[in-house]
């Protein structure tokens, strides 16, 4: 069994820096209940791990979240920062093909946690949501701090302890769990483990992937990560990039590999960034796995090549071609720098050939965006290491959530989704396998 832990209490002063918010959170308290049952260890506090703890305190277990970092839930308040995407509100076929390879999975995960349960949940914490015109599921505050908050309280409530600045190194060879800290290294006991960790993407909010050679090591079977939901780099043309830097690009259609995508991006100095290249996170591995790839962008796709043509034809000789793109094809100034910086040289004036190339933007991209600075990772954890309880079945008593798990998905809440469903059946696994043991 895990040695008692002393009372713990921390200001989270950080946590409100984040999220722009001067009011402290109240002190968070880590103390063992008398008379709980199993003593349970859960490595992360984000989503997944916190979700656990919710329902094994409620379950009576003495539960102990320990983080490396100084608050819990860096990441997630991050991501709330313009919005807290929880869920999607889909019809639930079209939600399980957001995952891919992982979609067979995730499924009865899914359907055990759906996006229905969740969203009670969030109003149980006194946060009803709301469905957005993209379908996306928000909070009516809208932020993370709000329901964080209220989150942390019911988990005081239940009796859950938090120890931060505790890094997870492995284990020493009684199977105790050890923990780097300021004050030396730890070794900490427990009747069951739950791994929570993340990816590495936006390391500095605590996901750095150091759990892969940790697991490696075990025989734990890994897929590479990789940067998922991220920007593409193209290397553009000095005068170009001085010109647009920031400027969006609305009302395209992006095509890479077998990836298709409508939404908005924004022209960055070392490529684009936005939606629109995030959805092709996926093609663009692929693609560049087999040596090369390509971002091809339709700037009119509302519009035919043959009525574009006819268009254009329209437009009088005397005409620049600024006025023609800018009048008769409706083409804002970025989509006609864009059309410019692609070509690399004079664009034709013939209708049907200019038409063309309105219609399909080649752009070669040089590779996709640092992992430091994508929303999520690809790879991960693979299913066939871990049971139907989310335990690793070469470690028994050791179970996986979240981001760790080999889980591809785009955002619009299903990134999220999938935390909390992997963290609820985890916790429920471990309750089950805690029972038999």
């Amino acid at each position: 069994m895990m040695p008692s832990t002393p009372r713990f209490a921390k200001r989270q002063s950080l946590m409100d820096a984040i999220a722009g918010n001067d009011e402290p959170l109240d002190a968070i308290t880590a103390s063992r209940h008398p008379g709980a049952m199993t003593s349970i260890v859960l490595i992360g506090a984000g989503p997944a791990g916190l979700i656990a703890a919710e329902h094994l305190a409620g379950l009576g277990h003495s539960v102990t979240v320990f983080d490396r970092m100084a608050s819990p839930a860096r990441k997630f308040l991050f991501a709330g920062r313009g919005g807290l995407n929880l869920t999607h509100s889909e019809p639930h076929e079209a939600f399980l093909a957001r995952y891919g390879a992982a979609a067979g999975r995730l499924a009865p995960l899914l359907a055990a946690f759906p996006a229905e349960a969740l969203r009670s949940w969030a109003e149980g914490l006194g946060e009803p949501t709301f469905i957005g015109s993209s379908g996306r599921v928000f909070p009516k505050s809208f932020k993370a701090t709000p329901l964080l908050r209220a989150w942390l309280r019911r988990l005081d409530r239940l009796g859950v302890s938090f120890r931060f600045g505790m890094r997870w190194t492995g284990w020493d060879e009684t199977g105790a769990l050890i923990f780097e800290t300021d004050a030396g290294r730890q070794k900490v006991h427990a009747d069951a483990v739950l791994l929570a960790l993340g990816g590495a993407s936006w390391p500095r909010l605590g996901s750095d992937g150091g759990w892969v050679p940790l697991l490696a090591a075990r025989g734990i079977a890994v897929t590479p990560l990789a940067a998922s939901n991220v920007g593409v780099r193209i290397d553009w043309r000095a005068p170009f990039i001085e010109r647009f830097h920031g400027a969006p690009l609305k009302g395209c259609a992006f095509r890479l590999g077998d990836g298709t995508s409508r939404a908005e991006a924004v022209i960055t100095r070392d490529g684009m960034e936005g939606g629109a290249v995030y959805a092709l996170s996926a093609p663009l591995r692929a693609a560049l796995a087999k040596g090369s790839a390509e971002l091809a962008i339709d700037l009119k796709p509302d519009l035919s090549e043959a009525a574009l043509s006819q268009r254009l034809a329209r437009a009088r000789t005397s005409e620049t071609l600024s006025n023609i793109l800018r009048k008769n094809a409706s083409l804002p100034l970025i989509a006609i720098g864009l059309l410019r910086e692609a070509t690399g040289g004079p664009l034709p004036r013939e209708a049907t050939s200019l038409a063309r190339r309105i219609k399909d933007v080649r752009l070669p991209v040089a590779g996709p965006g640092g992992l430091a600075r994508s929303i999520s990772t690809a790879g991960g954890i693979a299913w066939e290491a871990v049971d139907e309880a989310q335990m690793l079945t070469a470690l028994p008593g050791t179970f996986v959530a979240g981001e760790m798990l080999d889980v591809d998905a785009p955002t619009g809440g299903y990134l999220l989704q999938a935390a909390f469903s992997t963290g609820m059946a985890a916790a429920r696994g471990m309750a089950a396998w805690l029972q038999r043991a």
